[in-house]
């Protein structure tokens, strides 16, 4: 037994395997439970409770272990670690993508030393003692064969290990489960969603990985709710931020997060999309300033704040329709659209398709339990990775992804990550997400504090991170 940071008598999880049945989450200690209002602090910051998400949950569930553009060529591969496994992913050829535990089945060596790569010649080839073998995982040579299993080594007894795989909307999913549920059920509730925004044909324009001194959980969550936008992004806000920093008796706030509404799925997913698209909700105008330079002015803050879901050219298509009529029964917001359509046609670039439904997803976010979070706007979308660092609960690693779609004439680069060594540092990480960046250690330093036993989480706003915890306790509970 051990104690966890409650106090309480739990379980120890170095006692627990894969194949135990889990404890009843009615047994847990106090600092474990999920609430019906909230999240005690236990879950984020108690080394046990790490340690079982590892053997319950991401020991089992499918995750995001790559993008398709990491690996574009036959030999690629890229590398996939996740607590203390490691898994590399390899491209066969155009239409088959294998993973395998990284690991060689003769002294253990990891075959790829992490990121990405290229296996030359299509061989595997250990670096310890040159045991060798094809992309499809197949042994082609052992150094002194006669040496091992009294001469009667097969291949087969050394082919690489396979990893479970799954390629959907431009993802790698894996799962370390040798038998997980099929994909197609654990994807169900959000595929047709996420497959009409285009995903799967938006590559790469930049990846970063972040090192950040909070739980996984804590660093995904910043990024569940539009809640946070006056405070966080006063920019992006000045009226409501200055209601909340300077108030007046006579002001009346305008939060866009009342524009937002918010939708939980089974299997952990869920989804925020703003009621009103550009086609039914015109831009509002400010006082002397033209309603095209207002909507160019906005954008822009979100094209130089972030570099991604609005990009530079989205702005220039904006302001591409100063001085020209809006037809009558049109608003700004939709010949912003058709202008980025024609575009798009013009490029031979894909987009999603113009309808209301996917539309009010600009600007959203779904999210593929349990770490996946992808933002569309415009066949733009930006997207988040939050996974543990090791087995500390007070660190992870937190990964942006900018996707675009290409003109037809372009070829992708391949993606490649900038790993950010100074969070602060305005060359490394631009504005908008430095600003979320920033409250998320503070988050977990709170967390550790005894005057914080839990999270309090607003019914309609963070009803995500609630359906989040009661599937990861589903897991956890198994």
């Amino acid at each position: 037994m051990s104690t966890s940071a409650s106090g309480s008598a739990v379980s120890s999880p170095s006692t627990l395997s894969a194949a135990s049945p889990g404890p009843k989450t009615a047994d847990w200690p106090a600092s474990w439970q999920v609430l019906s209002h909230g999240i005690r602090s236990g879950r984020y910051t108690d080394p046990d409770f790490a340690r079982l998400e590892y053997q319950r949950l991401w020991s089992k569930v499918w995750q995001s272990a790559a993008r398709i553009d990491e690996i574009p060529e036959p030999g690629d591969y890229t590398t996939y670690d996740i607590c203390d496994q490691s898994v590399v992913i390899v491209r066969v050829d155009a239409d088959t993508i294998k993973a395998y535990h990284n690991v060689c089945p003769h002294r253990g060596t990891a075959l790829s030393a992490g990121g990405c790569g290229h296996f030359p010649g299509g061989k595997i080839i250990c670096p310890f003692h040159g045991w060798r073998w094809d992309l499809a995982g197949r042994n082609e040579f052992v150094l002194e064969r006669h040496e091992f299993r009294d001469g009667k080594l097969q291949d087969s007894d050394v082919a690489l290990r396979e990893v479970k795989l799954a390629v959907f909307a431009g993802f790698i999913f894996i799962s370390l489960d040798p038998n997980p549920q099929p994909f197609d059920d654990y994807i169900a509730p959000v595929r047709e969603m996420v497959e009409n925004l285009a995903i799967g044909e938006m590559r790469h324009y930049w990846w970063k990985a972040i090192p950040i001194p909070a739980n996984w959980k804590v660093a995904q969550e910043a990024f569940f709710e539009g809640y946070h936008v006056p405070a966080t992004h006063p920019q992006l806000e000045p009226h409501s931020a200055n209601f909340i920093y300077q108030p007046k008796a006579d002001a009346k706030p305008d939060f866009s997060h009342w524009n937002v509404d918010y939708e939980v799925y089974p299997k952990g997913h869920g989804r925020f999309f703003g009621k009103k698209t550009p086609m039914k909700g015109d831009v509002k105008s400010v006082p002397g300033v033209d309603a095209v330079e207002a909507m160019a002015a906005r954008l822009n803050l979100l094209a130089e704040g972030m570099d991604a879901q609005v990009l530079a050219e989205d702005v220039e298509v904006v302001r591409s329709l100063k001085g020209k009529p809006i037809p009558e029964g049109s608003n700004l917001g939709a010949e912003y659209v058709k202008a980025l359509y024609a575009r798009a046609a013009q490029q031979q670039r894909p987009m999603p398709k113009p309808t209301l439904e996917n539309l009010g997803m600009w600007g959203g976010e779904v999210f593929i339990f349990p770490n996946l979070l992808i933002l569309p706007q415009s066949g733009n979308a930006m997207i988040y990775r939050s996974r543990p660092d090791g087995f500390n609960p007070d660190r992870c690693i937190f990964e942006i992804f900018s996707t675009k779609t290409y003109p037809a004439a372009v070829k992708p680069p391949r993606a490649e990550v900038q790993k950010v060594t100074d969070v602060s540092d305005p060359e490394q990480v631009l504005l908008i997400p430095r600003q979320d960046l920033g409250n998320i250690p503070r988050m977990q330093k709170g967390l550790h504090s005894k005057g914080c036993k839990q999270i309090w989480l607003a019914s309609h706003n963070e009803k995500i991170i609630l359906n989040m915890h009661q599937e990861l306790d589903r897991y956890l509970a198994d």
